[in-house]
């Protein structure tokens, strides 16, 4: 086996073991027992209990699996029938469940673990406990979830486990977690004042003036770089007609996703039912569909920043991770096949430039044809065979991974996924090749021949949507934002009320050149002003006093730089602050 294999078998045979031993504890008749599946860092199982789980339970849960390893039990397995199957587990409902939806005569394997645990699987396992001996296991957590998913099912109590075949993985692994911990979005989100959610308003957030500031500073890098590559920006109606959706595919593939307006009933078929937008696709189609085109005309590339909305189970919401309101940086340009090649090459430099802005570093991959896909199969084979062209040229044949049916429903992508500080991979960017919408909309354009023929659409997003995308750069960089993203750039604290004046003139001049300042005017203590400042990790704090006010100077105190630099020209403070702005530098200019 390898070791992917190896881990699998592993962490499966653990599950067991976890199952076991709260049956042990609890008692066979208190325990309804569910699945129980390996995950990347060790596994969980799912049961019915007849109380809730705390972390004061962990500690017995954890000795009584290792009194059950020492044991050295064999592992057996059997092929039963459905009938037997159904007598060796009656009482067990959710076992019971699964074998009635298997087919009758259908061999179903089971495994026993010693002579009084046996568990409903498929395998493969280890032979014996003794092979688990070296387990390194630690109980991570205890919570809720629906039995398959379904919010109207019991709620169950799922027990996650940490699994590493030694000890030094399992600790590298557990410091990495703290580490996560550390960075988790939502903690420092709060602890900088960015957004905020509320019940009312479920995976929406509210973004606060620190936060919005942000989100305009990253929306700007975006338009910036877009204005110098010929992008032109639209917005278009948030909420449109059934017959948008119905034209466009997204009814019939992704209605279930979607926030439905009622017209003059409730029923999905009327036709003057709305829906809130889950994309902007449409929109653009029909912004390009308003007058004829040239040949002569493009690329035409319509960006849209538009705000998007995508219905989500209450348990798959994750902070910014997972909303039900974006915007995305969103791109439909329109093409003919001979400009494709030069159009991504050109879409994948602007995502070199914004993922080297954070320190990120990126690995392309190619998605295909999905079961549901919408069109005729010989477009989508030359769609996909002209990205794995271009893929080829850019990284080498063989240097990016190929994601079999994954694409989307109207044509195959290119997905861009970066890498973080801690090594996690997110995707964030797709590239999109469309040879459909353009045919549903019946938009073409004059070619040199004067014929008339239908344009291709590339679908371009590169931070993916805003929200996931700050998210992301909140834990990849712990909070500390380059010097041209940060909510405030410069903070001024005088050190009392009579250096106000000099204060809010260093406040004046920096906000003329365009650089975003806070300041602190109230009668208190110079460190409380500091303290806050520096909590909020604002890039350069200026403090200011007697000597300063004289010499028209500010003394300066660098995020992250323990020693404070003093008697700086205001002047060169600001040519410093410009140049960052203008250059968008990762790390701040401490040598001033």
């Amino acid at each position: 086996m390898n070791n992917e294999q190896y881990l699998e078998v592993y962490r499966h045979s653990l599950s067991h073991i976890l199952a076991k031993a709260v049956i042990e504890i609890f008692g066979a008749e208190n325990v309804q027992y569910a699945i129980g599946p390996q995950i990347s860092d060790g596994f969980y199982y799912d049961f019915l209990l007849p109380r809730t789980i705390t972390e004061d339970d962990f500690p017995a849960i954890e000795n009584k699996m290792r009194e059950i390893l020492k044991r050295r039990e064999d592992w057996k397995r059997d092929e039963v029938s459905k009938e037997e199957a159904l007598e060796l587990f009656k009482g067990q409902k959710y076992k019971t469940e699964i074998i009635e939806e298997l087919e009758d005569g259908e061999t179903i394997s089971i495994y026993h673990t010693g002579d009084d645990f046996v568990d409903l699987c498929r395998g493969p396992h280890v032979n014996n406990s003794q092979e688990l001996m070296g387990a390194a296991f630690k109980i991570r957590q205890a919570s809720g979830a629906y039995w398959r998913g379904d919010e109207k099912r019991d709620m169950l109590q799922r027990i996650y486990v940490y699994a590493f075949p030694n000890q030094q993985e399992l600790k590298a692994h557990l410091a990495f977690i703290k580490e996560a911990l550390e960075r988790d979005h939502k903690k420092i989100g709060t602890q900088l004042d960015l957004f905020m959610f509320s019940d009312t308003a479920p995976g929406m957030p509210y973004w606060l003036p620190r936060g919005w500031k942000l989100y305009n500073a990253l929306m700007k890098f975006s338009r910036d770089l877009q204005d110098r590559h010929g992008y032109q920006e639209i917005s278009a109606p948030l909420i449109n007609y059934k017959k948008l959706w119905v034209i466009s595919g997204h009814w019939a593939h992704y209605q279930n996703n979607m926030f439905l307006v009622p017209g003059t009933d409730w029923t999905p078929n009327a036709d003057d039912m709305m829906a809130a937008k889950p994309m902007n696709c449409p929109n653009a189609m029909m912004t390009y569909k308003r007058t004829n085109h040239s040949y002569k005309e493009l690329p035409i590339r319509y960006s849209e920043m538009d705000v998007i909305h995508r219905k989500e189970k209450s348990g798959q919401m994750n902070g910014l991770f997972r909303v039900q309101e974006f915007r995305q940086d969103d791109d439909h340009t329109f093409v003919s096949e001979d400009l494709i090649e030069s159009e991504v090459a050109d879409i994948i430099s602007i995502a070199d430039t914004i993922y080297s802005a954070f320190g990120l570093t990126y690995r392309a991959e190619l998605s295909t044809r999905p079961d549901d896909f919408m069109g005729d199969i010989e477009v989508w084979n030359k769609a996909e065979s002209i990205l794995k062209e271009i893929l080829n040229k850019r990284y080498g044949e063989g240097n990016y991974e190929i994601n079999e049916g994954d694409g989307a429903f109207y044509g195959p992508k290119i997905d861009l996924q970066i890498r973080d500080a801690l090594g996690r991979e997110w995707q964030c960017g797709t590239i999109q090749l469309d040879f459909q919408l353009p045919h549903n909309f019946e938009l073409t354009y004059t070619d040199k021949d004067g014929s008339m023929k239908e344009p291709i659409v590339i679908h371009r997003a590169l931070y993916g949507s805003f929200e996931r995308f700050i998210g992301i750069i909140i834990e990849h960089l712990k909070g500390r934002f380059p010097f041209w993203l940060n909510p405030y750039q410069v903070a001024i604290v005088p050190i009392r009320t009579e250096h106000n004046d000099y204060a809010k003139e260093i406040e004046e001049a920096l906000t003329d050149a365009g650089i975003r300042v806070e300041a602190d005017y109230q009668d208190k203590h110079m460190n409380e002003k500091l303290k806050f400042f520096r909590n909020m990790m604002d890039p350069y704090v200026l403090v200011v006093g007697d000597k300063e006010r004289e010499n028209r100077t500010v003394s300066v105190t660098v995020r992250g730089v323990k020693t404070q630099l003093h008697d700086v020209p205001l002047d060169r403070f600001i040519e410093i602050c410009k140049k960052q702005n203008k250059e968008r530098n990762l790390e701040l200019i401490s040598e001033i």
